[in-house]
């Protein structure tokens, strides 16, 4: 039986590869989350034996980012208070 493709962990261990560059590419934490569901999803798929739908994978691949992301969120979130202001002219 041939496995489909979206069934190989080695094809969500690309995408989170790739998901990961954009990330250092285009910085916001969006593609982050992704790349850390897709991470997911690929460990979920080593373990041997397991079958999962594509629905299946795909909720649990949301899942994942979806906490990834406010996580991440959590983490790198801006700090107030660290924009300094000027109430003068700096060239005088």
């Amino acid at each position: 039986m041939i496995t489909p493709i979206w069934a190989l962990w080695w094809i969500w261990g690309s995408a989170a590869l790739v998901l990961g560059i954009l990330e250092m590419l285009i910085p916001g934490y969006v593609f982050l989350g992704f790349a850390a569901g897709a991470v997911g999803v690929a460990g979920l798929l080593l373990v041997p034996g397991l079958k999962i739908t594509l629905p299946v994978l795909l909720l649990i691949f949301a899942v994942m980012s979806l906490i990834a992301w406010l996580v991440f969120r959590r983490i790198f979130k801006m700090q107030t208070g660290s924009v300094k202001t000027f109430d003068h002219d700096i060239n005088d």
